[in-house]
C-alpha cells in the first residue's frame, strides 16, 4: 500500500531512524512514525540484472555491427541503404525512436513511430 503525504501529496517511504521505521516524503521531507512495520522492507540498494541494465555508449559505435536497412532514404544524399538503431528516448508508454545513418555519406537522422 502507497503512503500519500498529507502536506504535498508526495510518495512516503520507509526508513530507519534511530532505530525505528518512520514513513518520510520523498518530495517535502515531511515525517511520520510508520505503524505497521511487519509488511515493509527497507532497501538500501537495487540490484539489476544484466538483462535489466541500460547500455551506455560514450564515442564511437562500430556500425559494421549494425544492421542495414533498404526501406528508407537518405535525406541528404538520395541513397537507400542505411544502418539503423531503435532507442527509447521517451517514456516507456510511448513508441522507441529509430535512428538512421546513411551507408554512403554517414548522415544521422531519426524517425519517431
Amino acid at each position: 500500500m502507497v503512503k500519500i503525504c498529507p502536506r504535498c501529496g508526495g510518495i512516503m517511504k520507509p526508513a530507519k531512524e534511530n532505530g525505528k521505521t518512520v514513513m518520510v516524503c520523498s518530495r517535502c521531507g515531511y515525517k511520520i512514525e510508520a505503524n505497521n512495520t511487519a509488511s515493509m522492507k527497507i532497501t538500501s540498494k537495487i540490484e539489476h540484472s544484466a538483462k535489466e541494465k541500460t547500455i551506455i555508449l560514450d564515442g564511437q559505435v562500430d556500425v559494421s555491427k549494425l544492421p542495414i536497412t533498404r526501406e528508407v532514404t537518405c535525406k541528404k544524399c538520395g541513397a537507400h541503404e542505411a544502418y539503423y538503431w531503435v532507442i527509447q528516448t521517451r517514456a516507456a508508454d510511448e513508441p522507441p525512436t529509430r535512428f538512421y545513418k546513411c551507408v554512403k555519406c554517414g548522415f544521422v537522422w531519426r524517425e519517431y513511430e
